[in-house]
């Protein structure tokens, strides 16, 4: 699915996107919040806090959940992850220099995920929605099945 060809770029531009979101908004990505996001791009998997706490934690000193959790909550509300609902788990954004609501693609069999964002669906939902006077409280749409590579492995 995502198949960037060298990751440690990839990496280091979305943490610098980070950095100018960050210096635009007027907040400041701490030494801890960037660590945790570093940790989530670290691969294009999905990623559960546990984890984070885990991995942190070896890189020195004890890391409390409060510490990753409240980390997590800034990343989310800037806009610079992802949580995955049915995994509880987080993924980079890959589009964090525009407002939208992602579609993620969720490969089952090597955890890949992507992210797409398509409008038209979106509005869809909306339109959808309306018709039968439901009235949305999220829009995380997640699709799981086999990427590319899986499947052409299965077959």
């Amino acid at each position: 699915m995502n198949r960037c060809r060298n990751h440690k770029a990839c990496q280091t531009a979305a943490l610098e996107q980070a950095e100018a979101i960050c210096a635009a908004h007027g907040v400041r990505l701490t030494p801890t919040r960037r660590a945790v996001l570093e940790e989530i791009w670290s691969n294009h998997e999905a990623t559960k806090a546990y984890d984070l706490i885990n991995r942190l934690s070896t890189q020195g000193e004890t890391v409390k959940p409060p510490t990753v959790y409240r980390a997590l909550d800034f990343l989310l509300t800037h806009g610079l992850i992802h949580r995955i609902e049915s995994l509880n788990a987080f993924i980079g954004c890959t589009h964090p220099q525009q407002p939208h609501k992602a579609i993620l693609m969720i490969c089952t069999e090597c955890g890949d995920i992507d992210e797409i964002i398509d409008s038209q669906t979106h509005a869809r939902l909306h339109e959808l929605s309306q018709t039968y006077n439901f009235s949305l409280e999220s829009e995380i749409v997640e699709l799981r099945g086999l990427c590319a590579d899986c499947r052409t492995t299965r077959e």
